[in-house]
């Protein structure tokens, strides 16, 4: 074992590959959520994975002495399972069946603008600078050209409907990372990550069956190359970058862990591109770089840390 107390930092190659795995395979689940929503129906596959993930994480800690939650702090996890698993990652699995995957990666970069005019908003802890209201500006036009029919940039706009889900998705996680400051929660991140997964697998699981995608749903009619693709969501996705994350952030500063928010899109879009034949015209390069600076710039503000530069580096995230 390394000796820490001495060097005060992990190997490099520790640090360099936890980098790596949040880059990559957050960059690269967007393609494992298009492959699988295609055969499966997207409330029920989101719910299978937070389910088996939920369940393995939960377990684990469990096993290793963590307390389980109290009531109160379980009554937290389902008031947030409604924002970032229905309405966040519930609109995302359901947006992919008809938006790209690495174009959902982009709508979903704008989460630090939407948490940042949150904090304006309603927690007051911000105010609307000169380079915070540039920013906004920058990234609501990265969506203007991503979804705009009118402008002569060569391929086809996002449908409207996936991209108002993807709006709302963003928006709603801005809204958790909010109401995390103020429920009571286990003081463990994993716990704490662990009952808002099964929450999450719960709520996903009924609307699933409200919607009817349990009907004429047949298991064994789905591919290997989707069961593969909920494996990975489960096993890479939720369970072995969340805990590079969690290692992460104990070891590099929240702006550097924070880089994910601007690499993820890059990861997806040119695996999407190279993997999945999504186009990568002027359009979506030019509505990417737009989305991007406008993450860059408020990401790095300076100032005392706020829920923007928390959720950015992925404090405040389950996965």
């Amino acid at each position: 074992m390394e000796k820490l107390e001495v060097t005060g930092r992990p190997a490099t190659w520790k640090r360099l590959l936890a980098f790596a795995i949040i880059y990559c395979v957050w960059g690269s689940t967007f393609l494992a959520i298009r492959i699988g929503v295609q055969e499966v129906p997207p409330f029920l596959l989101a719910a299978m994975r937070f389910l088996v993930a939920g369940l393995l994480l939960y377990g684990w800690l469990i096993a290793r002495g963590e307390r389980s939650p109290r009531a109160r702090e379980w009554g937290s996890a389902f008031l947030l399972a409604i924002c970032i698993f229905v309405l966040d990652y519930g609109f995302v699995f359901w947006a992919e069946q008809r938006v790209p995957s690495g174009l959902t990666a982009v709508m979903l970069a704008t989460i630090p603008a939407f948490t940042a005019l949150s904090e304006i908003i309603f927690l007051r802890t911000q105010k609307l600078t000169l380079r915070l209201a540039v920013a906004l500006l920058i990234g609501l036009c990265g969506v203007v050209v991503l979804m705009s029919h009118s402008m002569l940039l060569g391929g086809e706009p996002i449908e409207a409907a996936g991209a108002a889900a993807l709006m709302v998705s963003a928006m709603s996680w801005s809204v958790a990372s909010a109401m995390m400051r103020k429920l009571p929660l286990p003081e463990s991140k994993a716990m704490s990550a662990g009952s808002q997964m099964l929450a999450g697998s719960l709520l996903l699981g009924i609307i699933a069956a409200a919607l009817g995608e349990f009907r004429g749903f047949h298991f064994g009619s789905v591919s290997r190359g989707a069961w593969f693709a909920l494996a990975y969501l489960i096993v890479f996705g939720s369970i072995i970058a969340y805990t590079a994350y969690v290692w992460l952030i104990h070891h590099e500063s929240p702006t550097k862990v924070g880089t994910y928010a601007y690499v993820n899109p890059v990861i997806a879009v040119l695996l999407g591109y190279f993997f999945a034949g999504e186009p990568l015209g002027v359009r979506t390069i030019l509505g990417t770089a737009f989305v991007l600076v406008s993450v860059v710039v408020i990401t790095t503000m300076r100032g005392k840390k706020s829920a923007v530069a928390r959720a950015a580096a992925g404090e405040e995230s389950v996965a």
